[in-house]
């Protein structure tokens, strides 16, 4: 079989069955772990999966600049919004964290909501725009442009000053081992302060965030209290987290 052949379907198992074992692999195709590995190496470096210890996982879809990512999974995100605004209380101190199915989440929420959010999102700030009841705070820092929010020691220490009753967090992937991901290190510690700030983390993920990894870790997935998804419950998440099917 030549590389390309074997890569091929490398991808094509990668996306039926949502994990690669070097090993079995190997045995499967009538080739060494080290020819694998080397497919699997290159592959990550086209960008088109995510090696782990043993094989590999698929590569989150968000891995794009967020002005292209609005129009990804839009229906989806839409319902996954509905869900979500269904959990914003009035009078709830609410963090929101950047991303486009966030701002499809704030289209969502009545426009009499009264209640006080926490971002660092410049874009999120805007969206609230028509909202006479939501008072806005704004947390600042070096923006990173990938996705246009705040990050950095002063996002940091300001998330760590601040006590809310809900966080909505933006992953660029969910799995059972390696937990919440994001692709840059500097927002994975922003993401993890907010974790902590909160008394409720909600997760809202598109089905191409659901088995997918990044390079960064954010938490385990136990540290989510809700998880909102378009499918059913997936077997690995934690009985303690509640799911909701949009």
């Amino acid at each position: 079989m030549l590389t390309s052949q074997r890569k091929s379907l490398l991808l094509d198992r990668l996306r039926s069955e949502g994990r690669l074992l070097a090993g079995p692999l190997a045995a499967e195709l009538g080739v060494s772990e080290d020819t694998v590995r080397r497919d699997l190496r290159e592959l990550a470096a086209e960008g088109r999966l995510m090696r782990v210890h043993g094989g590999a996982l698929p590569l989150s879809p968000t891995h794009v600049p967020v002005g292209a990512r609005a129009a990804l999974e839009m229906a989806e995100k839409q319902r996954l919004a509905r869900v979500g605004a269904g959990l914003v209380q009035p009078g709830m101190v609410v963090i929101m964290d950047g991303g486009t199915t966030h701002d499809t989440l704030i289209r969502a929420l009545p426009a009499d909501l009264r209640a006080v959010v926490v971002t660092h999102s410049p874009a999120i700030v805007a969206a609230f725009a028509g909202f006479a009841g939501v008072e806005v705070q704004l947390i600042g820092g070096r923006i990173l442009r990938h996705s246009m929010v705040a990050v950095g020691a002063a996002t940091q220490r300001a998330y760590a000053g601040v006590r809310a009753d809900l966080c909505f967090l933006g992953v660029t992937g969910i799995e059972a081992a390696r937990g919440l991901t994001t692709e840059d290190a500097e927002e994975a510690v922003v993401k993890e302060t907010m974790l902590g700030a909160a008394a409720e983390t909600v997760v809202l993920a598109t089905p191409g965030k659901i088995g997918a990894v990044s390079r960064w870790t954010v938490g385990l997935v136990a540290s989510v209290t809700h998880l909102v998804t378009v499918a059913g419950r997936p077997d690995w998440l934690p009985p303690a987290v509640a799911h909701h099917r949009a």
